[in-house]
């Protein structure tokens, strides 16, 4: 999203508005009758007296908006853990790995529901050159959009099997160190005699931090922001109305991360962070490039204007992927990194309404929209190979960010 350039706000492509008649191009008015609403220029002086813009003079400028955006969710949905236990051993079933429980899903992503709108800002400074070009730079975040799950040893309802193995939850983690064994002794099972020909089953039944976790939540995040340097050239002015085109660089940059966090406890209900284990996953996108668009402004009267802007670029997109499995005591740690490029087209607009109330300010309320094509997202977030972690990156064919500005200008 770039800025346009009279206020600093967010701009976008294509052009458009050739049918527009061009009575004088840069033409200074020398009297304010003939305007619409003419009248409430008078305390102007008279060599800036125009009724779209600022006053017309060269100099400084500075603005700034507050920011209301959605984003696109590119989260895949993925179970990650399930109701039940594990048989590790065999020594209940006979068979290692039988699966113990109704197999219900206990934690998804799906869980984390509909995307949301977030606050957010945009600060530029800019110069306009006495041929009214404008040259401006800008930054804009979206605060951090946070999404949130967890699941406990309460089921919903508490429906679930006589014996409350549904109160456990597991992940089908696999290849991983002893470090990760978790607690000896879960469930009463582990190290209980059987009668009636006595036997002692074996501590350990259920071996893992996921296999039988009491606890686990997930999160993930998503931030959004952007740098631009782009310059607004006029191309034709009249009384009441302007066309002009738009270019420059910009940065924009998506942070993606999903961590899953489970926690065992013993028997007794103790735990601690070695019985607890870490997932992370970071996907961070930052785009490079530039790109042009046009835009066109046109009086509305009573010191009010509105105006429409179109950009289009095409993006390099810096790809980094970083996936890790850690014990929450920080003793033992395995991670994946990988590095990825990929170019990314982005279309946008935005349409803004324009009051200038004194000479050298200005307020604007608007609609901005961005759009990226082919970046990337966590298809599935979390890998269960903890020897060989890969998790999924698919490619999403639409991205957007879009929402509402309101923001003030300040000329020196």
């Amino acid at each position: 999203m770039r800025n346009r350039l009279y206020g600093g706000m967010a701009v976008l492509v294509a052009a458009f508005a050739a049918a527009t008649p061009v009575h004088a191009q840069g033409t200074a008015l020398t009297d304010a009758s003939g305007i619409p609403g003419g009248s409430e220029w008078e305390g102007f002086p008279l060599q800036n007296r125009t009724p779209l813009g600022s006053p017309a003079r060269q100099g400084f400028y500075a603005t700034a908006d507050l920011l209301y955006f959605a984003k696109t969710n590119t989260l895949r949905n993925q179970t990650i853990m399930y109701r039940g236990l594990i048989d590790s051993t065999g020594a209940l079933t006979g068979v290692p790995g039988t699966y113990l429980g109704s197999g219900a899903v206990g934690l998804s992503t799906d869980m984390f529901g509909r995307r949301s709108f977030t606050p957010g800002w945009k600060l530029a400074i800019g110069f306009k050159t006495e041929d009214n070009i404008q040259v401006q730079l800008s930054y804009l975040a979206v605060h951090k959009q946070d999404y949130n799950a967890s699941a406990t040893l309460v089921p919903n309802g508490f429906i679930g099997r006589r014996d409350l193995v549904d109160t456990y939850l597991t992940a089908p983690v696999y290849n991983f160190p002893q470090a990760y064994a978790g607690p000896a002794q879960k469930t009463t099972l582990d190290g209980l005699t059987v009668p009636p020909n006595p036997f002692t089953l074996p501590v350990g039944l259920f071996y893992g931090i996921w296999n039988g976790a009491s606890v686990a939540t997930i999160r993930y995040t998503e931030d959004y922001t952007q740098w631009d340097l782009g310059a607004r050239v006029p191309l034709f002015d009249t009384e009441y109305s302007k066309i002009y085109a738009l270019g420059g660089v910009r940065m924009d940059w998506f942070m993606e991360r999903f961590q899953w966090r489970a926690q065992s406890f013993d028997i007794d209900g103790n735990a601690g962070p070695n019985t607890a284990a870490n997932y992370t996953n970071n996907l961070s996108q930052r785009m490079y490039g530039p790109y042009v668009g046009c835009g066109h402004e046109i009086y509305a009267g009573n010191r009010f204007s509105m105006s429409t802007d179109l950009n289009a670029g095409l993006l390099f997109n810096v790809i980094k992927e970083r996936a890790k499995y850690e014990l929450e005591d920080k003793t033992i740690q395995n991670k994946r990194s990988v590095n990825d490029i990929g170019l990314v087209p982005t279309v946008g607009g935005n349409a803004n309404l324009w009051w200038y109330p004194i000479e050298g300010l200005q307020v604007r309320v608007g609609y901005n929209a961005q759009t990226f094509f082919g970046t990337k997202n966590m298809a599935e977030a979390v890998s269960f190979n903890y020897g060989g972690i890969a998790p999924e990156y698919g490619y999403q064919g639409f991205r957007i960010v879009h929402g509402v500005n309101v923001g003030v200008g300040f000329f020196f």
